[in-house]
């Protein structure tokens, strides 16, 4: 496996990224795993890399690059810590709508410059934070991602203007969304309204949840990580990249 330590040129700086590819060569479909609010570390990089195995190109960028180069914590993270709390917010604080789609559009770009990307249609991947970034993206580059799929994403709907299912019009990708239980940040009734909309929407999709799996069972530095619905949950991933990217 190649991994290469990059940056990105972008509409609003450098953002430092890893670049995950097999080392067979060739050209493959390029994909982009957005990181929750951790950031960069080792068990995402994990999860790029299996995924990359599998046969992709696939771009590991840090999405807070505004606040400053990897890591984005320079102290173990605790949530509900004050220290931790007040952190996140200053990450949270640069990513409007706006800036989200501007970063995802000059992602799809880097990929499509390279070498070991195909010419083909793209993929997008979000975890807890970033599942909406990876929809935003989709809704920003619709041309070019044909599939997005989100893992315990939060405020995936709210009653706000700048609510991440308003972009669903401009999308025209394969939509998977993976839901937690008891999560606050996507509660059960934000996930009834949330497939209300996808199916007014009317693009292909899929949206469940996944039974005793809480937010962030996804990760493996979790504390609640869960092996078997983590694992079922790549394979839901592989499978809708192996049915729009191929």
């Amino acid at each position: 496996m190649i991994e290469e330590e990059i940056e990105i040129a972008m509409s609003d700086g450098t953002s430092e990224a890893i670049f995950f590819r097999p080392e067979a060569g060739g050209r493959l479909p390029g994909v982009i795993h957005l990181t929750d609010i951790g950031g960069i570390r080792a068990a995402n990089r994990d999860m790029a890399r299996q995924l990359a195995a599998e046969g992709y190109s696939v771009l590991l960028p840090n999405l807070f690059y505004r606040n400053g180069r990897m890591p984005v914590f320079d102290f173990p993270p605790k949530f509900g810590d004050d220290r931790t709390m007040k952190r996140m917010d200053e990450l949270r604080v640069p990513l409007t709508p706006e800036a989200v789609e501007r970063d995802g559009a000059d992602y799809v770009e880097f990929l499509a410059t390279q070498d070991s990307v195909n010419k083909g249609p793209m993929g997008v991947v979000g975890y807890c934070y970033s599942g909406a970034i990876a929809l935003r993206t989709a809704a920003a580059r619709p041309d070019k991602v044909a599939a997005a799929a989100s893992f315990h994403g939060g405020g995936l709907f709210t009653d706000t203007p700048a609510s991440p299912h308003l972009v669903l019009p401009r999308v025209k990708a394969n939509l998977y969304f993976a839901h937690a239980i008891e999560d606050r940040s996507m509660p059960k009734d934000a996930i009834e309204k949330l497939d209300t909309a996808l199916k007014a929407w009317g693009g292909e999709y899929e949206s469940e949840v996944y039974e005793g799996a809480y937010h962030s069972w996804t990760v493996p530095d979790s504390p609640v990580y869960n092996q078997p619905q983590a694992e079922r949950a790549f394979q839901k991933l592989t499978s809708l990249f192996a049915k729009t990217l191929r």
